[in-house]
C-alpha cells in the first residue's frame, strides 16, 4: 500500500458495521520512526491513540475520538531465517524457517508470499482480511485439537512502546512483555512487526458431509481426533451438522484433485453466500420463518472430498454480513455445553439463520489466549446484520458462563475486567506490565478499560 497523508475529519466503521467513530485524525505510518512520532504528537496533543488493521474485530477495540493509527501501509516480509534443523512446533513436519513480517500485512497476502517461498503458517481461521497484528492481538485461531491459535506461532514481537521506544521481545528476550502483548489487544504498544514459526508448504483434504447432531454429540469426546482439522456447523432447530475433517497430506503423496471451479463457484459463492444472504433477508422480514429456511438450509448440505493447499481449505469466502460471539471452554465440556445450547434455544424459540460454529485448539501459555493452560472448545453464534443480536447473545453467554467460558476478543461479549480476572490466570501480571508500559493510558480506550480495567 502506498504512504498516505494523515487524514483528519472523516469517520471510521468496523466490518461488521456495529461500531463507528470519528478519530481526530488518522495516521499511516510506513515504518515503526513514523509511529513513533505519531505516539509523541498524540502525547504532546493530549490525545489518546488506538492502532486499527482490517477493522473486522466485532468489538469497540479500536474505537477512538483521538488518533486512530492504520497500519495497512506497514505490510510484507523484513526478512526469513531458514533453519538448519527442524523444530517440532507442528504435529507432522516441524518449524523449518522464522518470517518476520509486518504488522499490517493482511493474511491473504501472508500466505501468497509464504507459498511462494514454500512455507505456511501451521494453521489458520477461515477469513483471511485480517492483518496479522490486527488476527494476533485478538487471540485469532483455527481447528486443530493439536494446534494453537495464531499466537502459538508467534516466537517474537517488534513493539513501538507508549514511550517511542522500538523494543525486542520473545520468550528470552523481555519474556513478560512478550507473554502480555502477545494477545495484547493493543494495549501495550503499537505492534509493527511480528516472527512467525512456519512450516513447509502443505496440503489438506477436506472431506465434508452432512451428519445427524446426536451423532457428533455421540462422539464428541474424540471427534476432535477423527482429522488434524476438525470442525462443525449445526443449524438451531434442526438435527443437522455440516462437519468438516481435514487431514494433512504427506509431502510425497501426490494424490487428489482440488474442488472443481464451477462447483466452487456454486456452492461457496451462490448458494453459501448469494442464496444465503436472501434467506437470510427473508429470516430477517418474515422471523417465523427462520425454523424453516434453517431446516431447508440444513437439507441442502452436501458431500464433497478434495486436496488443496491448506490456505485453500482454510480460507472460506464471507460476505454476508453479520455480529458474532464466541467463548471458549474446556474441551471437557463440549457436550455438556452443545446440549445445554441446544435445549435453551428450544425452550426459549430464539432463531437464528446462522449455523453454530464448532471448533478446538490445544492448550499454550500465551497470558491472554483464551486457551490459556487449557485444551479448549470453541462455540461461535452468529446473527444476521439487520437482526436484533441481544437476545441470542445473551442466551448463549448465559450457557457459556456456566462452562468457564472465556470470550473471544475479538467478538461480542458482555464481560468486564473483574470477571475475566477469575477467569485468567495472569490477568494481573497483564495489568501489571500494562501500567509498567502504559502508566498514563495513552493507549487507552473505554473497551479496554471495561475489560482490562482502568490503567494503573
Amino acid at each position: 500500500m502506498s504512504p498516505q497523508p494523515d487524514r483528519t475529519g472523516g469517520s471510521w466503521t468496523n466490518w461488521a458495521g456495529n461500531h463507528t467513530c470519528a478519530p481526530a485524525r488518522i495516521a499511516f505510518p510506513t515504518t515503526a520512526v513514523e509511529v513513533a512520532d505519531v505516539l509523541a504528537r498524540a502525547r504532546e496533543e493530549g490525545r489518546t491513540v488506538r492502532p486499527v488493521g482490517s477493522g473486522h474485530s466485532f468489538t469497540a477495540i479500536a474505537v477512538t475520538d483521538g488518533v486512530m493509527v492504520d497500519l495497512r501501509a506497514m505490510s510484507g516480509l523484513d526478512g526469513v531465517e531458514r533453519l538448519d534443523t527442524p523444530e517440532r512446533g507442528d504435529p507432522s513436519s516441524g518449524t523449518v524457517a522464522r518470517v518476520w513480517v509486518r504488522a499490517g500485512t493482511t493474511l491473504r497476502a501472508l500466505n501468497a508470499t509464504l507459498a511462494h517461498l514454500g512455507l505456511a503458517v501451521p494453521n489458520l481461521g477461515d477469513i483471511d482480511a485480517q492483518t496479522i497484528a490486527g488476527a494476533v492481538s485478538t487471540g485469532t485461531h483455527g481447528t486443530g485439537a493439536h494446534l494453537t491459535g495464531l499466537a502459538g506461532f508467534v516466537s517474537a514481537l517488534r513493539i513501538v512502546l507508549p514511550g517511542g521506544e522500538l523494543v525486542e521481545c520473545s520468550r528470552e528476550q523481555q519474556p513478560e512483555l512478550f507473554a502480555a502483548a502477545t494477545v495484547g489487544l493493543g494495549a501495550f504498544g503499537v505492534v509493527v512487526a511480528l516472527r512467525l514459526d512456519c512450516v513447509p508448504a502443505f496440503r489438506l483434504r477436506a472431506c465434508e458431509r452432512p451428519e445427524p447432531l446426536d451423532a457428533v454429540l455421540g462422539r464428541i469426546d474424540t471427534l476432535p481426533d477423527e482429522a488434524d482439522h476438525v470442525e462443525f456447523f449445526w443449524f438451531p432447530g434442526t438435527d443437522r451438522v455440516s462437519a468438516k475433517f481435514n487431514t494433512r497430506v504427506a509431502p510425497e503423496d501426490r494424490s487428489g484433485a482440488p474442488l472443481p471451479q464451477w462447483r466452487h463457484l456454486l456452492e461457496d459463492e451462490v448458494v453459501s453466500n448469494g442464496v444465503f444472504e436472501g434467506l437470510n433477508r427473508l429470516g430477517a422480514r418474515v422471523p417465523r420463518l427462520v425454523p424453516i429456511l434453517n431446516t431447508a438450509s440444513a437439507r441442502g448440505l452436501s458431500t464433497r472430498t478434495y486436496t488443496a493447499s491448506s490456505a485453500d481449505v482454510f480460507i472460506s469466502p464471507r460476505r454476508v454480513r453479520f455480529r458474532e460471539t464466541e467463548y471458549a471452554m474446556p474441551v471437557e465440556a463440549a457436550g455438556d455445553v452443545l446440549r445445554e445450547l441446544r435445549g435453551e434455544l428450544d425452550r426459549r424459540r430464539v432463531t437464528a439463520t446462522f449455523p453454530v460454529e464448532v471448533r478446538f485448539a490445544a492448550a499454550d501459555d500465551v497470558w491472554l489466549s483464551t486457551a490459556h493452560r487449557r485444551r479448549t472448545v470453541y462455540v461461535a453464534v452468529h446473527q444476521y446484520h439487520r437482526v436484533d443480536h441481544r437476545a441470542l447473545f445473551a442466551l448463549v453467554e448465559d450457557v457459556f458462563a456456566a462452562h468457564e467460558g472465556r470470550p473471544h476478543w475479538g467478538k461480542m461479549h458482555r464481560l468486564r475486567a473483574e470477571r475475566l480476572a477469575e477467569l485468567y490466570p495472569r490477568f494481573e501480571d497483564v495489568r501489571r506490565v500494562r501500567a509498567q508500559v502504559d502508566p498514563e493510558g495513552l493507549l487507552r480506550n473505554d473497551d479496554l478499560d471495561r475489560v482490562l480495567g482502568p490503567v494503573g
